[in-house]
């Protein structure tokens, strides 16, 4: 029989996937968990219509994550903390500081986003990694002064 699956099943395939599975398995298990329908006319009509909506939907949003990753490219943030002797903090910048400092500046964006390689505990110029969707990261400049 074949069902149109509307979740992802495990060792049998994804959301919106065409597959032929036992009669048995499909009205006992797949169906009445709602995790597929059968393969109708009506249902492959109605799953070709949700595949171009999400679709849609997911263009849109990479289309509003470039432009904000080139506005993050263009962007030179500095941030201001508390330095000793030899250019050294007295702590050290982490991606909350930088998380806040771009909400300053109109972007928000999640701390978790922002990948720093090693920690900042030095004034001085730094480039760090935000991921502004899962196919897109930019980098960041940041310009760390004295208080």
């Amino acid at each position: 029989m074949k069902v149109i699956l509307k979740e992802d099943v495990k060792n049998l395939g994804k959301m919106g996937d065409m597959v032929n599975v036992a009669e048995g398995h499909a009205r006992n298990f797949l169906i009445p968990q709602k995790l597929a329908v059968e393969a109708i006319t009506k249902n492959i009509k109605a799953l070709e219509l949700q595949k171009k909506v999400i679709q849609e939907k997911a263009n849109k949003e990479k289309n509003s994550a470039q432009a904000l990753s080139e506005k993050i490219a263009a962007l030179n943030l500095t941030i201001k903390a508390k330095a000793g002797e030899e250019e050294k903090l007295f702590g050290s910048i982490t991606s909350m500081d930088i998380a806040a400092e771009l909400k300053n500046e109109g972007i928000d964006i999640d701390k978790k986003k922002i990948s720093i390689d090693e920690p900042i505990k030095r004034l001085g110029a730094y480039t760090v990694g935000v991921k502004v969707h899962p196919d897109i990261t930019t980098q960041l400049n940041i310009t760390v002064i004295a208080e």
